[in-house]
Order: C-alpha cells, then sequence, then structure tokens
C-alpha cells in the first residue's frame, strides 16, 4: 500500500484504549452533571429518546465520550528488531482505576518520541525520522479521546497528540487501519473483527467486545480481563497493518512478549 511505503514499523506504536463511564450509573452523577447528560442525550441520542428509552439507560453508552467516560485501559505494542535479526513485538499497558496514572504513564511514553512528518520542526533536536500511532478508528475515536481526557486531568499533552487545530493531511504520523481499508469510501464503518476475519486473523473478540467492557470494570471489577482484551486488540492491530503494508508473511517469525502489567516499565530503543 503507498499510503505506508514511507512508514518503518520500528518506529509506530500500535494503540488500543478501553473506555468505560466515569460512573457505574446515571444516579451517581451530581446533579449538574445529570442535567448535562439528559441534555446531551436529546441531541445524541434522539432517536433512541423517542422510541422510549430513558437518559438513565442510555447511561451505559457514556464511555463513548471524553465529556463522560475515562480510559480506564491503553495497550500499547511495537515492533523491535534484535541484534540477531528477530523481529518482536511487545505489548505494554497502563491500567489502573485512575485514569490520571493511566494517562501519565502514556504521556510519558509519548513524550520520548517525536512525531513524523512537519510537526517535527516544532520539537528542537527532533529526530529526522519521527514516530509513528497507529490505532484502528484512531483517527474517529482514539486520538481525539486521549487528548481530552489529558486536558481534563491536567496533563500536558506529548507532541505526538498535541493535535487541536491542524488537518487531517498535516497529521501523517497518526495512522489509522481502519481508514486505510477505506480505500476513498466512506460510506461505512469496518470493525476490527470484520477485518481481521476478511484477512484470517483470530478474532480479538473471543471473550468480550467493546460493548461489554463498562460492565466488566463496573460490575465484576475485573481490570485484568480488560487488560488482556485490549491487548489482543493490539495485537490483532499489528497484523492487520502487515496486511495493509504487504508484509502478512512476517508475523509468522515474530516473537510475541507481553510486558507483565502493572509493574515494568515499557522501554523504547
Amino acid at each position: 500500500m503507498n499510503a505506508l511505503r514511507h512508514v518503518d514499523l520500528t518506529k509506530v506504536f500500535l494503540v488500543d484504549i478501553e473506555t468505560v463511564p466515569c460512573e457505574d450509573c446515571h444516579s451517581k452523577l451530581s446533579t449538574e452533571r445529570q442535567a448535562l447528560w439528559d441534555k446531551f442525550c436529546g441531541k445524541r441520542h434522539q432517536r433512541e429518546i423517542t422510541e422510549g428509552k430513558t437518559t438513565s439507560e442510555l447511561f451505559g453508552n457514556a464511555g463513548l465520550y471524553a465529556e463522560f467516560g475515562k480510559i480506564v485501559c491503553i495497550s500499547v505494542g511495537y515492533f523491535r528488531m534484535l541484534p540477531d535479526e528477530t523481529l518482536e513485538f511487545r505489548v505494554k499497558s497502563f491500567a489502573d482505576d485512575d485514569e490520571c496514572v493511566v494517562l501519565k504513564g502514556f504521556a510519558n511514553l509519548l513524550d520520548r518520541h517525536k512525531p513524523f512528518g512537519d510537526l517535527r520542526s516544532r520539537f528542537p533536536g527532533a529526530s529526522p525520522d519521527g514516530y509513528f500511532l497507529c490505532a484502528h478508528n484512531g483517527r474517529e475515536f482514539d486520538y481525539a479521546y486521549l487528548g481530552r481526557r489529558m486536558v481534563i486531568c491536567g496533563i500536558s499533552l506529548p507532541p505526538m497528540l498535541d493535535i487541536a487545530g491542524y488537518k487531517p493531511w498535516d497529521l501523517p504520523h497518526l495512522l489509522d487501519t481502519m481508514d486505510m481499508w477505506k480505500f476513498g469510501d466512506n460510506k461505512g464503518y469496518t470493525s476490527l473483527a470484520l477485518l481481521a476475519g476478511a484477512f484470517n486473523i483470530p478474532s480479538p473478540k473471543d471473550d468480550i467486545d467493546g460493548s461489554q467492557v463498562g460492565e466488566v470494570y463496573w460490575k465484576e471489577k475485573n481490570l485484568a480481563r480488560i487488560v488482556t482484551y485490549c491487548q489482543k486488540d493490539v495485537e490483532t492491530t499489528a497484523r492487520v497493518l502487515l496486511h495493509l503494508s504487504g508484509q502478512r508473511e512476517l508475523w509468522s517469525t515474530v516473537e510475541l512478549i507481553h510486558m507483565p502489567w502493572p509493574d515494568v516499565k515499557m522501554q523504547v530503543a
């Protein structure tokens, strides 16, 4: 794929985030926040409201929106070539009940790596061969959600996510496997599971899917299960990226390494 000809796989951070409603139920919101959610639903979920659903019932969708959700897990993967030419794919997760801890860990990682493209000129001493982020539907969801939640938490935006005000074509460091699969067709949404199936890649949704993350977090209180699910999405996105770049055969040679969560820091050469 021509869009990937300039991309060095060892300069790409494969990313996935898992989000949940900011509270376990609508009634836990402050009176002011309840009013804001109710007004938001009146505009964003007008059809469901017309069909008889209450704003309380719709609160299960709150994790989709940065204003009413929070990030409980960020998983990051990257390819690394060893001296003996073994290709590793390392996966690390930042996960915690305290969202700001999650975001700070991820921001600290990105702070050390400047973006590919013209944005590099804003950072003295930046490497001429910058880094990329890659996510499935990242340009419509993950990247903006991460930036907004960092601002809410009072965290300085790392250069790779300091993207407000830029046009999409000014941000070549933000790769999106779903966007690449569109081939200019903007009519539909192709899920990661569907694209994986088309490429004969095992589904990452063999345990839970995105619609169940909120329940697993708030009712089961099983963050470890969410971490496992999130890491599978990152691995699948990596394999999809290899397919799109014409390098699918590389995966059979990859040594997959899961870095223990939560107590091992991620070091990138």
